[in-house]
């Protein structure tokens, strides 16, 4: 078993009866997803999944879980989803898999989140990772000159063809490339500030628990959000 299935199958055991679950998207989530199809067959694990991409929703559907939209649910009990860098100050980085913007909205919506990494995701701060910046399309390259003039070393995200990526909502990613972000609630506030930015990658002060694979096996690390 990989640190990946074994990070999502782990975190499958927190799941309950009778829970409304968020479903995330990604290399690692896509085992969480196996793994809570497998008790939906094996065990007649009763819940409900809400998804944070097309992409997910299929998979779901494919294991015979039940959906429903965000908007027909009052809140979830329970969110897992992968993540791209996870700080010592439990801060994360998502949306390598472009989903970002239908995770934070899940996320937001959930009573607890779960993120699921392999060891290689921890780092003393983030910003090694691309921080991708969600943007409508009319006007997104003045948002990208705007980053290059900030010296944040822009891209384009591209799809397999070469060609800029179409996110589920319609709109367009821009990386920036920052090395490290020493004060990521600061860039938050800027980059919500911007007029034609959808959303941005930084998760902040919302992880409940991670669940680390490592060679010795899951770690499981319950996060204080109590202050």
């Amino acid at each position: 078993m990989n640190l990946k299935e074994m990070v999502g199958y782990k975190a499958a055991e927190f799941v309950k009866n009778g829970m409304t679950v968020g479903l995330g998207t990604g290399s690692t989530a896509y085992y969480m997803v196996e793994a809570l199809g497998k008790r939906v067959k094996e065990e007649g694990l009763n819940i409900v999944g809400v998804t944070t991409s097309y992409e997910t929703a299929d998979h779901a559907r494919d294991l015979d879980i039940p959906l429903k939209d965000i908007d027909e649910v009052e809140k979830i009990d329970l969110t897992i989803d992968g993540a791209d860098e996870i700080s010592s100050q439990y801060n994360g980085i998502k949306g390598g898999g472009a989903a970002h913007l239908f995770e934070k909205i899940v996320a937001n919506l959930s009573d607890r989140n779960i993120w699921i990494v392999d060891e290689t995701k921890l780092v003393e701060k983030l910003g090694a990772f691309p921080l991708p910046v969600e943007v409508i399309q009319f006007g997104s390259g003045q948002l990208f000159n705007l980053f290059k003039e900030k010296g944040y070393k822009p891209t384009w995200r591209n799809n397999k063809e070469g060609e800029r990526l179409v996110t589920d909502a319609g709109n367009l990613i821009i990386d920036l490339n920052l090395g490290v972000i020493e004060n990521p609630h600061e860039l938050a506030k800027w980059l919500d500030s911007l007029t034609g930015v959808v959303e941005h990658g930084l998760f902040l002060d919302c992880v409940n628990t991670v669940i680390v694979g490592t060679s010795e096996g899951p770690i499981v690390e319950e996060v204080n959000r109590d202050n």
